[in-house]
């Protein structure tokens, strides 16, 4: 359970990370994002889930 919050935090830490570091790209690409269809960001959602469980499985495998 603390790896799992261990991950969230990190999670904070970058999204943080973007908005200190880039306000203004940010702020662009969540406009870009108001301007998709629903099932556009579920695709985008869906493959970054995806290559996020992929990259955790290397990380863990090689542990």
């Amino acid at each position: 359970m603390s790896d799992l919050w261990a991950a969230l935090c990190l999670a904070a830490v970058f999204e943080g990370l973007l908005l200190f570091a880039a306000p203004a790209a940010w702020k662009r690409a969540a406009e870009r994002m108001m301007q998709l269809q629903d099932a556009q960001v579920r695709r985008i959602g869906g493959v970054i889930v995806v290559l996020g469980l992929a990259a955790l499985w290397v990380v863990r495998s090689t542990i």
